[in-house]
């Protein structure tokens, strides 16, 4: 990653190469949905959106239609931060998970694009900003983690993934002391090695959902 230095060190730049953008790009910004700070949020958009001379089109995806209200309320604010003077902006909101493909449809050759360190999508749990780079073979802006921090939800969500993961060990545990009882053939052996496969990849995707 190569930094980008500016007088208000507020974003750096994920690039393997570099060039000055041109006047009337559009700066593409991925919102999250977790809750964020909305006014380091918007002061940090707005500084990058004015460094570019650019202006400013809000992107939110949304999984499911519990979230979508706080993700909007987020848009709008940050729109009303962002958006004054020689900064113009534009948002749109959409429902699905593929962050890849929101983006395509709405990005064009020469938009920058920017989003946060924090955000982070796929089984993987890879950065967007990865993700975008080896797809697009763009420029992405990477703005510093603005999440707010919530210790009761995290201890729930750690707390959550732990139960989980002891229950799957302790289902698969029961199913392999019941395999130890059968004749000790070619099929014993398959299905405790498949038993052994099939609890790793268990524990490996209830992890990443967290």
């Amino acid at each position: 990653m190569n930094k980008l230095d500016t007088n208000s060190p507020v974003f750096t730049l994920s690039s393997s190469t570099y060039s000055e953008p041109k006047p009337g790009r559009c700066l593409v910004v991925l919102v999250p949905e977790s809750e964020t700070d909305i006014s380091s949020a918007g002061r940090k958009v707005w500084e990058l959106a004015n460094a570019l001379g650019s202006h400013v089109q809000l992107l939110g995806l949304c999984k499911d239609e519990a979230r979508e209200p706080s993700l909007r309320r987020q848009i709008i604010a940050l729109s009303s931060m962002v958006g004054g003077g020689s900064v113009t902006v534009e948002s749109k909101i959409e429902f699905g998970s593929n962050w890849l493909d929101f983006v395509k449809s709405n990005w064009k050759k020469g938009d920058i694009i920017a989003c946060f360190a924090e955000h982070r999508t796929g089984f993987t749990n890879r950065p967007l900003s990865q993700i975008l780079e080896s797809n697009l073979n763009t420029t992405v802006y990477v703005l510093p983690q603005i999440q707010i921090e919530n210790s009761r939800s995290s201890w729930f969500s750690s707390a959550i993934n732990w139960a989980g993961s002891f229950a799957i060990i302790a289902f698969f545990f029961w199913g392999q002391a019941k395999l130890t009882q059968l004749p000790q053939d070619w099929a014993h052996t398959f299905l405790l090695y498949l038993s052994i496969f099939a609890e790793v990849g268990l524990i490996w995707l209830w992890n990443s959902l967290f």
